[in-house]
């Protein structure tokens, strides 16, 4: 599964808008919707911001891993 579809499906499966989401990384919801539909490259650091936010880990967000694994914490 490609990043685009993950962020999609974790931001639904908790019921959550897109603009609940942009204002949480601090950008339009347009913006959001754009990394989304992969109209535009979501930066590295809102994909750990995502990350954290869920609690998954990035190899889950990136389509890496299909499994679900908290992010790590110190």
């Amino acid at each position: 599964m490609h990043y685009t579809e993950r962020i999609r499906a974790l931001r639904e499966d908790q019921d959550l808008t897109q603009e609940r989401i942009a204002g949480i990384l601090h950008v339009g919801q347009k913006t959001y919707s754009d990394y989304e539909t992969g109209k535009i490259r979501i930066p590295l650091d809102s994909v750990i911001v995502l990350a954290k936010f869920y609690n998954v880990d990035l190899n889950y967000i990136c389509g890496v891993s299909d499994q679900k694994r908290p992010f790590p914490r110190d």
